[in-house]
This record gives C-alpha cells, sequence and structure tokens, in this order.
C-alpha cells in the first residue's frame, strides 16, 4: 500500500505521517518532496505552494479493503483540518506487479463503484518492462520521476514476493 500526500506545510505532513503509521504500520519508502503544479484545486483549503510526496508501507493489504483504507484517510484529513478545511490530501492506492489502483470519492465514467461512495480506477497498467498511463491518468502519475519511484518500489516487492 502506499500514499500520495498533498500539503504545503510540513507540519501537517509530519502529523499525516504519524497517524498513517499508526493505522497502517511503518513507512519503508518515502519518495523526495516535489512540488505539486498540476491544478489550483487545492490552493484555497491546503495553501501554497502544494507539495507532494509519495509513502510507501512495509505491510501489504488485502486489494479487497482499499474502499476501507481510502474511508480511513479521509478519516486522517478530517483529524488534521482546521474548520472544516483540509491541511493535506491522502491519496491512498496500491500496486500489483500489472497495475497502480487508486480509490477515491469522484464517480467518473472509467471508475467502478466499490461501496460506501468510494470508486476505484486502474491508474497504471505494467507493460514491457515499464508501468504505463492511462487517457485519464492524474498528470503526476505520468511524470517521468513518479514512474521511476513506481517501477523501483514494484521490483521490490516482486522481490519480496520471491523472498530475494
Amino acid at each position: 500500500m502506499f500514499a500520495g500526500l498533498l500539503y504545503a506545510h510540513n507540519t501537517y505532513l509530519e502529523q499525516a505521517e504519524e497517524l498513517l503509521t499508526a493505522e497502517f504500520g511503518q513507512i519503508s519508502i518515502e519518495s523526495d518532496e516535489t512540488l505539486w503544479d498540476h491544478s489550483v484545486y487545492y490552493a484555497n483549503e491546503l495553501g501554497s505552494p502544494i507539495k507532494r510526496r509519495f509513502v510507501f508501507f512495509d505491510n501489504l493489504i488485502s486489494t479487497g479493503l482499499i474502499a476501507e483504507t481510502k474511508l480511513k484517510t479521509i478519516a486522517i484529513e478530517k483529524a488534521l483540518s482546521i474548520d472544516g478545511s483540509r491541511k493535506i490530501n491522502i491519496d491512498p492506492g496500491y500496486l500489483t506487479l500489472a497495475k497502480v489502483v487508486l480509490p477515491t470519492t469522484k464517480n467518473r465514467a472509467h471508475r467502478i463503484y466499490l461501496k460506501n461512495g468510494i470508486y476505484a480506477e486502474t491508474t497504471l497498467i505494467y507493460l514491457r518492462d515499464n508501468f504505463k498511463p492511462y487517457l485519464f491518468t492524474y498528470t503526476d502519475f505520468t511524470k517521468c520521476e513518479t514512474l521511476k519511484l513506481l517501477n523501483k518500489v514494484r521490483k521490490l516487492f516482486k522481490d519480496k514476493l520471491l523472498g530475494k
């Protein structure tokens, strides 16, 4: 399991990581912080400039629990909110050897309903030694550095599955 974090202030990142660790276990890999400038959608809530970081957890989750995982991250966002305004956006997901899947509360034509208001989309597929985006893949998941990170994590995951 992993989470993509959007935030403007490192204080909220640190608090979110503490709560995520308490809920999902130890963080084994953390990406570098990058500037997130793909939209102004979150600026009013989060502040600016918005930064992005990915965290990957040691514990594996059942893919059937991704809706519950999304609901738990929504609860963490609410716990860190001030006057109803989110200070961090937490997008969980999971990576398999074949794909990257993201849950969301937003219904769109390419998403499948899971339960409790949560939908899921396959964001990337693994094809010819690399993750590849779809038409509706979020822009930051198409960036070279994100794809490199996800390919690296996939290799580590594969090695773990093979007992290497």
